[in-house]
């Protein structure tokens, strides 16, 4: 079993920084991707990132340029860092942990962007 712990999120104006974390437990060998959704309120949930391991990172259009995924092998944690805020990235984030039979979702950050 794999488990997933976030932190990072918050309010922050428009324009401003956050990076959200994500640390995975358990069964670490069996990941084989990891990456971040997002649901804003009456909307559907969206792939913001994703890193396949020995990979090269995806990001959702309206993303590009402005976040960036990473991952740290020796902290099994996976980051992302979100520049320029809009208020359109307001949403809950939600951490993934991809392995050959399942999906892990992490409990939800909330990113509010907001003057």
């Amino acid at each position: 079993q794999v488990q997933l712990v976030e932190s990072g999120g918050g309010l922050v104006q428009p324009g401003g920084s956050l990076r959200l974390s994500c640390a995975a437990s358990g069964s670490i060998s069996s990941i084989n991707a990891m990456g971040w959704n997002r649901q804003a309120p009456g909307e559907e949930r969206e792939l913001v990132a994703r890193i396949i391991f020995g990979g090269s990172p995806i990001y959702a259009d309206s993303v590009k340029g402005r976040f960036t995924i990473s991952r740290d092998n020796a902290k099994n944690t996976v980051y992302l860092q979100m520049n320029s805020l809009k208020p359109e990235d307001t949403a809950v984030y939600y951490c993934n942990a991809y392995t050959r039979v399942s999906i892990v979702r992490g409990q939800g950050a909330q990113v509010t962007v907001s003057s």
